[in-house]
């Protein structure tokens, strides 16, 4: 007992100092009535913490749609909860009612949840969950049950299916060979309309040092839930661990998703529970060599690293996926891709990241195609990218919504990102074979938009621009700006390739408007009267996309803009004007707008962001991805040009002492900001 009682001890004092961690996200108090989970993933699989003990909320796999009547469009795919476990002491089930002193830490160096809790006088209980970033269909919870009094145990491994999928089959095997018995639970189903199989596959793994295995006993109880379970007594003061790994993967990914799920396990329980953690954790340690380690402020090197762990369990290198707004953390915006990807999240990781940056582009190369087949559809030449895109490629937008037909600045900001990896990787090669085809087509869409009235005058009427609040204008900052910049870069590649540009695309990038009010201001479009906004959009030609440079034009906007922003608007627009603010040496006032960005959209118990102030729908990986800009572009003074990434002069506020950015662009280089 005395053992007993100093790991408990240990246990609690280990709580108070992760707390104080930089690399810690601790949840001490769980109202189950008001939880968002947050979550572990690896780029391919997205597990959603719960509220429940040693239960998953959900299972999001990538790259796999189909349609469920959520808005007549294709969602991102649900898989089994394969991860579930019920766990049974003394002959009666654990519920919440049953627990004290829970708790849920993440450790985001490491990219483990542990959950931690007591039951009764009987047991204290810890698990630790991680998608594996080494196997990336592949998944490993370990348990350790502490006695506090004699107690028998009954675990049990449970595969449950998401209403969603379709003609459940549930399988149980022993693959028997003379050193090991390898159990396996597996299910396998179809995706709501049939178009693809989806399957999951679990095996328990035991400790040597517990000797014997336990028998296992399979249970079938119904098409949607079947488990595997074992009886273990353990006495008083020691403890009994083991884990259960397991895989899911479709048919998106294989041709035959049940008998690779089913691989897959087995290859994992048979590298062991040692080296699969030790694999991914230094798979983790290698991300996190890009980093930003600030002094000085708790606060904020938690909630920037809680940002850089999202986006990076979100996506993964060597894959052709993108990231929607929500990435891997449930159906939000039905995991479809906008330009959030490109103007938010895709620029920290092009700055920390370029491989993983490179998959994103990889995505829209893939879907060229459908983009060119969409701009045929409007009347348009060259590439017009659908608003919202799901694994085709083609508009995946709700009818309702009047984006998809007319927020053309997405195919701007799928060029303009092409161009910004060439800039910082200066990859020839990429450039002639993914780049250049993309930015061509994306010139030839603009030249057959516009509306060619006269000199200067060659319009883009009819469109939705960043301000998603005023539809159907003419003549859009953002859009146009973003039209002209990305004919300028397409013509700057052919250059650089020794081909020979269309002289149209600089005729036409020349002759785009950008309006302006009488004073000078520049004119978000041509009926634009000073209403409400939901985001920025005038601001951002300012930044990111650096059309407009003169500080006295910039602070024009900025003064007429910032008011009227709404609070109710996304969190990604207030970063703009962090960003904004550092770079006119106003540091204090872009500090308190950068706080603005995401700490009032923090939700219980992790402080995972939601898209609003005050909003319920995270975690909101765009905003992650603008928060993560003002410090970069803004604190950092990082800059991306045709001479690599740079570093403008900047600043830091009061709060921070200094900031230590590693891991930056191709050379993956170290600055420093005091």
């Amino acid at each position: 007992m005395r053992n007993l009682l100093i790991l408990l001890l240990f246990t609690s004092s280990l709580l108070h100092g992760q707390s104080e961690s930089p690399w810690h996200i601790v949840a001490e108090e769980i109202d189950p009535s008001n939880y968002y989970g947050v979550t572990v993933a690896n780029g391919m699989i997205g597990l959603v913490s719960s509220p429940d003990p040693l239960r998953v909320k959900d299972v999001v796999l990538n790259g796999v749609f189909d349609y469920y009547l959520r808005g007549r469009v294709s969602n991102i795919l649900k898989s089994f909860n394969f991860l579930n476990m019920n766990l049974d002491i003394d002959g009666h089930r654990i519920s919440r009612s049953d627990i004290s002193n829970y708790e849920q830490v993440v450790d985001m160096k490491k990219a483990v949840l542990t959950t931690r809790f007591d039951v009764g006088e009987k047991a204290s209980v810890s698990s630790n969950m991680m998608a594996l970033r080494n196997l990336p269909f592949t998944a490993l919870i370990e348990v350790e049950v502490v006695a506090k009094a004699d107690i028998e145990i009954t675990a049990m491994s449970v595969i449950e299916a998401p209403e969603i999928l379709q003609e459940v089959r549930n399988y149980y095997a022993e693959i028997d060979r003379p050193h090991v018995l390898i159990p396996l639970l597996t299910s396998v189903a179809k995706s709501p309309t049939g178009k693809h199989v989806v399957a999951a596959s679990t095996s328990f793994v035991f400790s040597e040092r517990h000797g014997e295995e336990p028998r296992l006993i399979h249970e079938d109880w119904d098409y949607n839930m079947h488990l595997a379970k074992f009886r273990k007594k353990i006495k008083a003061g020691d403890s009994y661990r083991f884990a259960i790994v397991g895989s899911t993967c479709s048919s998106e990914h294989y041709a035959d998703a049940h008998n690779e799920a089913e691989r897959l396990t087995i290859f994992a329980r048979l590298e062991g529970i040692e080296k699969l953690k030790q694999s991914h954790y230094d798979a983790w340690d290698a991300l996190w060599q890009s980093d930003m380690e600030i002094q000085g402020n708790l606060r904020m090197q938690k909630a920037v690293r809680f940002a850089i762990y999202h986006l990076y369990s979100f996506a993964r290198e060597g894959t052709a996926y993108s990231l929607s707004p929500m990435g891997l953390s449930g159906l939000g915006y039905n995991g479809h891709v906008f330009w959030d990807t490109e103007l938010w999240m895709y620029p920290p990781l092009l700055l920390l990241q370029p491989d993983i940056a490179r998959s994103l582009l990889e995505y829209r190369y893939e879907r060229l195609e459908a983009a060119k087949q969409n701009a045929f559809s409007h009347g348009f030449q060259g590439a017009m990218y659908p608003w919202e895109s799901d694994d085709s490629g083609q508009e995946a937008t709700p009818v309702w919504a009047l984006t998809g037909p007319f927020q053309h600045h997405i195919s701007g900001c799928v060029g303009w990102a092409f161009w910004k990896y060439y800039q910082v990787t200066g990859d020839q090669e990429w450039l002639r074979q993914r780049g250049y085809p993309v930015l061509k087509e994306v010139a030839d869409f603009w030249t057959s938009r516009v509306e060619r009235e006269g000199e200067g005058r060659y319009n883009i009427n009819n469109v939705i621009g960043a301000n998603e609040w005023e539809e159907n204008i003419d003549n859009n900052a953002f859009t146009n700006g973003m039209a002209k910049t990305v004919l300028k870069y397409a013509t700057e590649a052919a250059k650089e390739l020794g081909i020979e540009a269309d002289p149209d695309w600089m005729q036409v990038a020349e002759n785009i408007p950008i309006l302006t009010f009488p004073d000078g201001v520049t004119r978000e479009n041509r009926t634009y009267d000073g209403v409400e906004i939901k985001q920025a959009d005038v601001n951002l030609l300012a930044y990111p996309i650096g059309l407009i440079t003169e500080r006295e034009q910039i602070e024009k906007d900025l003064n007429y803009y910032e008011p009227r922003m709404s609070p109710l608007g996304p969190a990604m627009g207030f970063s703009v004007l962090s960003t904004l603010h550092s770079r006119l040496g106003n540091i204090e006032k872009a500090y308190n707008i950068f706080n603005k960005s995401y700490q009032p959209n923090e939700v219980p118990p992790f402080g995972v962001i939601a898209e609003t102030a005050g909003g319920t729908n995270p975690y909101f990986a765009t905003g992650a991805g603008g928060m993560l800009q003002a410090v970069l572009a803004g604190f950092g003074g990082f800059e991306i040009t045709s001479d690599g990434v740079i570093q403008l002069e900047s600043g830091l506020p009061q709060a921070i002492q200094s900031i230590r950015f590693k891991g930056i662009g191709k050379d993956e280089e170290t600055f420093e900001v005091n």
